[in-house]
């Protein structure tokens, strides 16, 4: 029985070896038959070639806020840098805003004497952060707002989570970043960006986000930034639309830079092809 098993394997064998004699042997790929200087020899060519570039429209202003009127503080970690008060934040976002930067982050410098354990200040609809985020909105026209979701600004412990017996309590802390979350959306925040590293509240914000939103439940807080239906061709409709109101120009949909398939390898690569 088992002749002619190995006459296959035979038969198989010798195809394989058939194969190889027709076949050229692939150059190894490698300097010298690869020159990617060719590439970068002049301007023109680095232009059409490149992947990635750096302009305004990739860049976002980070704005620190501190209480008062036309207010200035240096920030002693960072040389160069000011905490602005709210009227100077705003002429801040005008300038970015005219230097077409598509967004500024807020980060606030909460008073000393407003911070407690439980970090109830983030929760505060007419905190330092909300009142900058509207003041902006109202003045400035097409910039966004980035808020930072996270409560280190309000502790007086200096954590970005609430502490149960010298530990970070993770769900207690979640429940409270989805309210600060729901919170600055309501002040008109744009895009949400928490950064306090606690496991699973990107999915609990959303939920409540979601649930806040659904149309069965009209008397709760709806963000104005937020459609009633958040998934789908309605939501995609419904951010088109406000991008229109919101906006002089027509809407127009930007194609992401393709990868271009490297000549040397069969995958896709972000490297340009050599010539």
């Amino acid at each position: 029985m088992s002749a002619p098993r190995e006459k296959t394997v035979a038969l198989r064998t010798e195809r394989i070896k058939r194969a190889r004699g027709k076949t050229p042997a692939t150059p190894e790929a490698g300097f010298p038959a690869t020159r990617l200087r060719r590439n970068r020899r002049s301007d023109w060519s680095r232009r059409l070639v490149r992947e990635t570039t750096l302009s305004a429209d990739d860049l976002i202003w980070p704005i620190f806020v501190i209480e008062g009127k036309n207010e200035r503080s240096q920030v002693a970690s960072m040389p160069g840098v000011e905490r602005l008060s709210i009227d100077l934040a705003v002429k801040a976002a005008e300038t970015a805003a005219g230097l077409k930067l598509p967004a500024v982050a807020l980060f606030p410098y909460t008073d000393p004497s407003l911070r407690d354990e439980q970090a109830s200040e983030a929760l505060n609809p007419n905190n330092l952060v909300c009142r900058a985020v509207r003041a902006i909105k109202t003045s400035v026209g097409d910039i966004g707002v980035i808020c930072d979701v996270a409560l280190d600004p309000y502790t007086s412990h200096g954590h970005d989570g609430l502490l149960v017996d010298g530990e970070v309590d993770n769900d207690r802390t979640v429940e409270v970043l989805v309210r600060q979350a729901l919170n600055q959306a309501e002040a008109g925040c744009d895009i949400l960006a928490p950064s306090d590293m606690m496991d699973g509240r990107i999915g609990a914000i959303r939920r409540r986000w979601r649930r806040t939103a659904s149309p069965t439940r009209s008397s709760s807080p709806m963000p104005r930034n937020m459609p009633r239906r958040s998934t789908g061709r309605s939501a995609t409709r419904w951010a088109l639309a406000r991008c229109s109101a919101a906006t002089s120009g027509p809407i127009r949909w930007i194609r992401p830079t393709p990868r271009r398939r490297c000549a040397r390898s069969a995958g896709t690569s972000p490297r340009a092809p050599t010539w």
